[in-house]
């Protein structure tokens, strides 16, 4: 199999972490170095304008796409990419992304079609002009794969939408990726909540039938969906710890200082978050759950190839590509 991007790249360059607390300062320079290293042809496929529509224009599914594909890029210039990754993802969100690309060339091999499940068919945009103080965003997509980052005078980063994916959700065939299941813990630690829930007399399974995936699909604004299961404010202490460190596996893709000010915001809201679950509560049923609060949102769908295809998405009604944060800042600055 040929070298998949963020496994036999070149190691990531270190000149961008002497300030690791200033994330958003990371991110421009390491976008400026991605940009400064392309072709003028690359330059014009990579940049868009902050006010582009392009911005909100995420999705997870095949689909033609706009940006710099990293088939497109030398060695170099993909672990440019990569540098970029990693001033917002953390190590185990870095493993999460190598195992969904991973997981795409696998298809490709398994169904003989490597021009439709094609590793290198990721892309990169940024849109806006990259300051360590300035409003910009950037984007890495593709399928299975949408991380969408928005910086807000340099100063705040909203993370979301964020979505990860795999299919299949664990690789049971004869094959050196057998056993490969990269979200078994956001897949485990729900069971495990549900389960638990169920024991207690608390009403969290709240259909047998899940829905075919999640509900918010690729809406670039969502709504607050039906509240379902049981409020955080219902579960015991055990139940709560669980919830927690549930949420905090999504938060924690992201690097520390990303994390924290999430769980920061999440945990201010806990009294009003909910956690739901659809179909079966045993290992290789088909199932769904959310975590839904005021403005946050998990959604978690395993339900194609008999529950062996993993979708999940974290969305902020209020903040998805930073509006909340723009909102903030143009009334600020008006």
């Amino acid at each position: 199999m040929q070298k998949l991007f963020l496994i036999g790249v070149l190691t990531a360059a270190t000149a961008f972490a002497q300030e690791p607390a200033n994330v958003p300062a990371e991110m421009a320079a390491a976008a400026n170095a991605f940009l400064s290293a392309l072709d003028e042809n690359q330059a014009k496929k990579a940049k868009f304008p902050f006010a582009a529509d392009q911005r909100e224009n995420w999705g997870f599914v095949p689909r033609d796409r706009k940006g710099l594909a990293l088939e497109e890029l030398d060695e170099k210039q993909t672990a440019l990419v990569r540098t970029l990754l990693k001033t917002a993802l953390s190590d185990p969100g870095l493993e999460k992304v190598d195992a969904v690309i991973a997981l795409e060339a696998f298809l490709g091999e398994i169904e003989k079609n490597p021009d439709f499940r094609n590793p290198k068919a990721y892309f990169t945009s940024v849109f806006g002009e990259p300051k360590a103080e300035g409003t910009w965003a950037w984007r890495f997509e593709g399928h299975h794969l949408s991380l969408n980052y928005t910086v807000v005078d340099g100063k705040t980063v909203a993370v979301t939408p964020s979505f990860f994916a795999a299919n299949p959700g664990e690789v049971t065939i004869e094959h050196k990726m057998k056993g490969t299941r990269p979200f078994h813990a956001e897949e485990d630690l729900a069971r495990a909540l549900a389960t638990t829930l169920v024991e207690s007399g608390k009403a969290v399974v709240y259909s047998k039938k899940p829905p075919a995936d999640i509900l918010t699909a690729e809406d670039r604004a969502v709504k607050q969906l039906e509240p379902v299961g049981v409020k955080a404010s219902e579960m015991n202490r055990s139940q709560l710890v669980a919830l927690r460190k549930l949420i905090a596996e999504f938060a924690n893709r992201h690097r520390k200082e990303l994390a924290e000010a999430d769980i920061a915001k999440i945990g201010a809201d806990m009294g009003n978050l909910r956690f739901g679950w659809a179909g079966g509560l045993k290992r290789g049923e088909p199932y769904y759950y959310r975590i839904q609060g005021t403005t946050f949102l998990v959604e978690v769908a395993n339900v194609q190839n008999n529950g062996n295809h993993f979708h999940g998405v974290w969305r902020d009604s209020a903040n998805d590509f930073g509006r909340d944060l723009l909102g903030d800042h143009v009334g600020h600055d008006h």
